[in-house]
């Protein structure tokens, strides 16, 4: 598997540099193909313009059918995950960002990410049918390490604190309502579980419906490949939403079974099941200057 990722990247980028050239020179760029840098928790293909800062607030609540009732408002008295983010266009391809996020696993509390993106390709109304951008993210937690030492967040070294993943994003916008996504991806954790594995990989999918020129329907779901008897409680990631887009703002109200925030996150770590009422409002608010 990884001889065909590696394969599949180098294939990619070799292309993108063959074909940057006329994709610039040649025939007018297709812009939005999805509103917004990001999908539900994971990265869409689009990136900030040059000098755009971008802050972003996402929420998580608490599950709405298994763990809460009446008494707990469906999970709005819960607290899942936060996440506060400053991001950055330094060109009309290049974009960073730097997050603090609450974290909700055993793993990696009080979190601090970040995340460099670039776009090899931009979709064309004639020649370049697909737009392209390559992600490389990581995490390290700042929580104090506890006295378990079988615990994952022991952390017997600095390193163990950190985690990483690498995405290849790839989109096509169809037509003005419709808009597709597939994103493989690979995620590293340096320390894990004696039951768990370091590396990871999930191909995901992103839809986006646009229903307005201001309203869209989004959807992304995380197919990780695994043995299912070394973790059997690992969940697909799978989300729901509404954007509502306005100048200046990009608001998203959501519905998943993953409370995590960042793919190095919410690949490896989702437990919940949709079928069993282990879902969860959240939402997402950014704002551009």
């Amino acid at each position: 598997m990884k001889k065909v990722i590696l394969n599949l990247s180098v294939f990619c980028l070799a292309y993108a540099a063959y074909a940057q050239e006329a994709v610039e020179e040649g025939p007018a760029l297709v812009s939005e193909t999805f509103n917004s840098s990001r999908i539900i928790s994971g990265h869409s293909v689009e990136t900030l313009e040059k000098k755009e800062w971008e802050y972003r607030i996402e929420h998580r609540f608490g599950n709405i059918g298994t763990g809460s009732g009446v008494d707990e408002s469906l999970g709005f008295d819960q607290a899942a995950d936060i996440r506060f983010a400053f991001e950055y266009g330094i060109t009309d391809k290049l974009m960073v960002g730097l997050a603090r996020d609450k974290g909700s696993t055993t793993a990696y509390r009080s979190i601090v990410d970040g995340f460099i993106k670039y776009r090899l390709l931009q979709q064309t109304e004639k020649g370049m049918p697909l737009s392209m951008t390559v992600i490389g993210s990581s995490l390290i937690s700042y929580a104090k390490a506890t006295s378990d030492i079988s615990a994952v967040s022991h952390y017997p070294k600095f390193a163990h604190r950190l985690a990483y993943s690498t995405q290849l994003n790839i989109a096509r916008k169809f037509s003005e309502h419709i808009s597709f996504s597939l994103m493989p991806t690979w995620v590293h954790r340096n320390y894990v579980a004696s039951y768990d594995v370091n590396d990871l990989f999930a191909l995901g999918a992103g839809l986006s419906v646009k229903l307005t020129k201001k309203w869209a329907f989004i959807s992304e779901y995380y197919h990780t490949f695994h043995e299912s008897t070394v973790l059997p409680d690992l969940q697909n990631s799978l989300g729901f939403g509404v954007e509502w887009k306005t100048y200046g703002h990009n608001f998203h109200l959501t519905m998943s079974n993953s409370s995590l925030f960042n793919e190095a996150q919410f690949i490896p770590f989702t437990t919940e099941k949709w079928g069993e009422g282990q879902f969860r409002i959240g939402f997402s608010i950014t704002r551009s200057f």
